[in-house]
């Protein structure tokens, strides 16, 4: 009689949180925005953003739009938008983003690919300027 219609919700709000006494192991698939205060092991897809927040601790292959780490994180992540590293976090693994913000006190350990796909166009060729690249062991900023 009555049809319900899912809503999304609004731009910012989360609406999926993984609480700090919280184990979860699997997928997560969404289109909103996902904060995890617990621990996870698995994989996140969204079309949203993905905080991990100061007790959080997780194992993923991860794909978001923004993603804030404050926590413990360790895999694979690819931010369509930015990557920020709070103080407090920690990343072990592989990153691709288009954007970076780190605080003071951030540790970094792994490979990181940035492209600007916007920028791509203005950056000078390969024969024009050196190539750069982040590698190496544990980094403190």
């Amino acid at each position: 009689m009555f049809k319900k219609t899912p809503r999304e919700a609004p731009p910012g709000k989360v609406s999926t949180v993984l609480g700090k006494d919280t184990y979860f192991k699997g997928s997560i698939k969404t289109k909103s925005p996902i904060r995890i205060d617990g621990e996870m092991e698995g994989d996140i897809e969204t079309q949203g953003d993905v905080v991990i927040g100061e007790s959080g601790k997780v194992k993923l292959e991860l794909k978001a739009r923004h993603v804030t780490i404050a926590g413990r994180f360790d895999g694979t992540l690819e931010a369509e938008g930015r990557l920020e590293i709070k103080s407090s976090g920690i990343i072990a693994g592989s990153v691709k983003t288009n954007g970076l913000i780190v605080d003071d006190g951030a540790v970094f350990s792994g490979n990181m690919e940035m492209s600007g796909q916007d920028r791509a166009a203005k950056r000078p060729k390969k024969e024009e300027a050196g190539r750069g690249e982040i590698r190496g062991e544990k980094v403190k900023l």
